[in-house]
């Protein structure tokens, strides 16, 4: 097996038919048209905001608007660019985070929250999987997958839990893992709130390329900065 350098660095599925899209026909909304919420968005929307369309500080009132779960209306549907269709895949996937197509055309999924990778097959233009299989289960919230080495005949496939990598051996069709995980990178950094971990290779197989993440959202609860006058 080549040598691997380690770089470390801070579902619903749709299914489009049609025409590519052109985005000249996009819609620029300006001025106090440029404000709104989702009943006025549609594909092609941008909206404008410049300082002169700002409010002035404190001119309203100070208030909280969060976002809640609702059932889905029975008639409810996803707008789409003209020439395309969205319609649901694969439903009942739990914690789906990543989705990965292995070179001959399997859908690998994590299922982070799950703990488990699983695998879709479906023919060209199918509206739904043939058949899913689980891949491997019993993980530390998986997320990244990758395919190693690149190309049309990966002999692994490396999967990034929360907290280490590790790879499962693998050829073509596999949609349950043949062998038990083999741990490559131990004791990642965790903490912060930040638990995915990507995983890529560079095109030559060279370079594993490994996210953690940063320790906060905006540096809070992070050590001091040491005194460089002293």
């Amino acid at each position: 097996m080549k040598a691997i350098r380690l770089s470390v660095a801070g579902i619903a599925l749709l299914g489009l038919g049609g025409a590519a899209l052109s985005q000249t026909g996009s819609t620029v909304r300006t001025g106090k048209a440029a404000y709104g919420d989702w009943h006025s968005d549609a594909p092609g929307v941008t909206r404008k905001i410049t300082l002169g369309d700002l409010s002035i500080p404190l001119e309203t009132p100070s208030t909280a608007n969060r976002s809640k779960v609702v059932a889905k209306p029975a008639d409810a549907v996803l707008k789409a660019p003209d020439g395309f269709t969205v319609e649901p895949f694969a439903t009942g996937m739990a914690g789906a985070r990543v989705i990965r197509i292995a070179p001959n055309g399997d859908i690998f999924l994590s299922q982070s929250a799950e703990g488990k990778i699983v695998v879709m097959r479906a023919a060209d233009g199918a509206t739904k999987p043939e058949k899913t299989e689980v891949f491997a289960e019993g993980l530390n919230r998986p997320y990244g997958i990758a395919f190693y080495p690149p190309g049309p005949n990966p002999q692994y496939v490396y999967v990034g839990e929360t907290n280490q990598v590790v790879r499962f051996p693998y050829k073509n069709g596999d949609m349950k893992a043949s062998g038990a995980a083999e741990l490559l990178v131990p004791d990642i950094p965790v903490g912060g709130g930040h638990w995915t971990r990507d995983v890529q290779f560079s095109p030559d197989g060279r370079t594993m390329y490994v996210s953690i993440g940063s320790g906060s959202n905006v540096a809070e609860d992070l050590p001091p900065k040491p005194d460089l006058a002293a």
